[in-house]
């Protein structure tokens, strides 16, 4: 019975998923284009609302720990470990705030409903993760956007998700390339936990009645640190938090 299950509210699951993202296309491009960058901006924050809570539809009960209190006259760079897909909407919307941008590879910046879109218009840095010669300007670059504005950086040093949610070492050579352009960063760590059983059996069907907790832990001051010493006190932070020490 449970497996029938799962395939029944996979199938919803996926059709809600990727109608969210087909209305919200044209809403992002006419907020974009006609109200300027805060209305496509809470466009896209409703949109991962709404993307968080949907997967309440395969019962996966979600707690949060912690809040985004942090100051607004400086910019922040979360630092995550990676389990999945649905890891993005809950940054996205836990750190509206602070205007959260993303590193991600080039390829997700084309063909996607909504997702694609935002990418190339929101100042997410998009990298060829085999061209190091070519990410690193774009690093750098979204670095002088988020201090320029006191935005969110937000960079998986893992560098990919987790399917067993065992935490890779994390890399330091991306948070390195933000803090160049953005010396007064915040570094704010941001634990996953649980999200890789939602997909453990693959894409489909998903694994209903899973548990899924999002903690936001105690920033790190850069100020005196090298990069490798700030990714490592990040990455035990996450790994404490998990277990996983």
């Amino acid at each position: 019975m449970t497996k029938i299950l799962s395939y029944f509210l996979t199938t919803l699951f996926y059709i809600l998923f990727f109608l969210l993202l087909v209305i919200f296309h044209p809403i992002q491009v006419i907020c974009l284009k006609v109200f300027g960058y805060r209305a496509h901006k809470n466009s896209v924050d409703v949109l991962n609302f709404l993307l968080m809570r949907l997967v309440g539809i395969l019962a996966v009960r979600i707690t949060y720990e912690g809040k985004a209190n942090f100051p607004k006259d400086r910019p922040l760079i979360i630092v995550s470990n990676h389990q999945g897909t649905y890891d993005i909407p809950p940054i996205v919307w836990l750190f509206r705030k602070y205007h959260p941008k993303f590193i991600s590879k080039k390829e997700l910046a084309k063909n996607i409903p909504s997702v694609s879109y935002n990418l190339r218009h929101s100042g997410a840095a998009l990298i060829d993760r085999k061209n190091r010669a070519q990410a690193i300007p774009e690093i750098y670059k979204l670095g002088q956007l988020i201090a320029k504005n006191n935005y969110a950086a937000c960079i998986f040093p893992e560098g990919t998700r987790s399917k067993t949610g065992k935490m890779k070492k994390f890399k330091s050579g991306g948070i390195e390339t933000l803090l160049k352009a953005a010396p007064n960063a915040l570094i704010v760590p941001f634990a996953v936990e649980g999200n890789y059983k939602i997909e453990k059996r693959g894409m489909f069907p998903l694994c209903i009645g899973q548990k899924v907790k999002y903690s936001i832990l105690d920033p790190i001051e850069t100020e005196g640190k090298s990069a490798i010493e700030i990714t490592n006190e990040a990455e035990q932070l996450i790994r404490k938090k998990l277990n996983q020490l």
